[in-house]
């Protein structure tokens, strides 16, 4: 079972990919500002997933061969 799907198409373009990041820990930022400190932690362990899974382990279709079938 896959938390996010890194092989679907919409996340192939890296401007994608790097505002997705940005937006959740934008979010985390803007929810900290506010005094909400719960939801901040929640939205930065988001964008810091979304930062392992979308830019450092990323691996689209093309690098990996293609798809098996």
């Amino acid at each position: 079972m896959r938390i996010l799907d890194t092989e679907h198409p919409f996340f192939q373009p890296l401007w994608v990919r790097v505002a997705i990041v940005i937006l959740a820990f934008t979010w985390a930022a803007f929810e900290f500002a506010m005094g909400e400190d719960l939801w901040a932690l929640i939205f930065g362990a988001i964008g810091s997933f979304c930062t392992w899974a979308l830019l450092i382990n990323y691996r689209n279709s093309h690098e990996k061969g293609g798809r098996d079938g």
